[in-house]
């Protein structure tokens, strides 16, 4: 038995459907079929309630022919009706590569870089990571991926005028717990890994207050992240960068190797909020990524001159602009009273980069290229 409430429930998700319909329908001028365009409207309508259809979004996730079957309608009707669904659910109006060029694309700021602090590798980037889309910094285990995470997450805070982006960073811990004090100690040393930027606005900025911090422990939690929190954030002009460290934890730690159908599936899920926050708020992503052993003797995916390659597969790496990879070098160099292991951060594949490498050290003050010192 069905009470009064949900009676009264169902009858308003009626309602709500046919008022979506009817906005659809708004737009839609039909090329008569069956009578006057008035009329055609209304049998659409009506078509509709009978077929039981519950949004115009289940009607553009159904292919045409179920379409034409659940409803009644002709052929033309139908294919008129899903161009004007398509229409009532695109949030923004198409772009010319002739808009594109002269920059009349205010959600497309062509040519915005989140520099990294370091010239070196500002210089090996092209400036910085791009805006729109998703970059992977992968490694092995201290291979100082965390370090260079932090360092953006601080970097993004600085006016574009200094290779930032003037926001915050959202980061998402997935694994471990998140290195607070090592933050602190970079954000102390501020002044000295940009020597290049006036004091008075380093002191001014309050980084710490910027850098929101979210654990998620599985898969759902991460979601309820990116659909619901981040969104918010972003929207308030709070955050500009968003890390996720890493994102092969959750999925090695839920998915046997059986499961590797629906560990692709939740994981193209995942990319794509992930590149729906990053299109809609002009936001770079980047993502940390664990390492897999090669078991092939070639693996373009992977850098040349390693025997590890990311994790997640074929179906992560296509999701990926950027892919950046870092390992620890058999070497360790000296600056004053400090030491370090020397690293090599590698561009393993970008539209825009060629594929090149650098040798960078970690420091007190963050992570800088070994050239810096030269």
């Amino acid at each position: 038995m069905i009470c009064w409430g949900q009676k009264q429930q169902l009858k308003r998700q009626r309602i709500k459907n046919m008022t979506e319909i009817l906005q659809c329908l708004a737009g839609y001028r039909p090329t008569t079929v069956n009578g006057p365009a008035q009329e055609q409207k209304c049998r659409i309508v009506s078509h509709f309630q009978s077929a039981n259809l519950k949004s115009v979004r289940e009607v553009l996730s159904l292919p045409a022919v179920d379409v034409q079957r659940l409803t009644g309608l002709a052929h033309p009707e139908v294919h008129q009706l899903l161009t004007a669904a398509a229409h009532a659910c695109r949030r923004h109006a198409p772009l010319s590569v002739l808009q594109l060029q002269r920059g009349e694309c205010c959600r497309c700021e062509s040519g915005l870089r989140l520099g990294v602090s370091c010239p070196v590798l500002d210089g090996l980037l092209r400036g910085g990571l791009p805006v729109g889309g998703i970059t992977e910094l992968s490694g092995q285990s201290g291979a100082g991926k965390t370090q260079l995470a932090l360092q953006i997450s601080l970097s993004v805070q600085y006016p574009v005028e200094h290779g930032g982006l003037g926001g915050g960073a959202l980061y998402i811990c997935t694994e471990d717990s998140f290195p607070i004090r090592r933050l602190q100690q970079m954000i102390s040393e501020q002044a000295n890994l940009r020597s290049e930027v006036p004091s008075s606005l380093i002191r001014g900025l309050r980084f710490s207050d910027h850098v929101y911090i979210e654990h998620a422990a599985d898969l759902d939690s991460l979601q309820v992240c990116l659909s619901r929190r981040a969104p918010v954030l972003l929207a308030a002009g709070l955050v500009r960068l968003i890390v996720v460290d890493s994102v092969a934890a959750l999925f090695r730690s839920e998915f046997q190797a059986e499961d590797w159908m629906e560990r692709n599936k939740q994981l193209l899920t995942f990319s794509s909020m992930l590149h729906q926050l990053s299109q809609e708020f002009t936001t770079p992503v980047l993502c940390i990524n664990q390492v897999t052993d090669v078991l092939k003797d070639h693996d373009s995916l992977g850098p040349l001159s390693s025997s590890v390659t990311p994790a997640l597969g074929l179906a992560w790496a296509n999701q990926v602009l950027v892919r950046l990879m870092i390992r620890r070098l058999q070497k360790t160099v000296s600056r004053g009273d400090q030491s370090s292991a020397l690293r090599q951060l590698e561009v393993v594949f970008a539209p825009h980069l060629a594929r090149s490498k650098c040798e960078v050290a970690v420091w007190r003050e963050g992570v800088r290229g070994v050239a810096a010192f030269e």
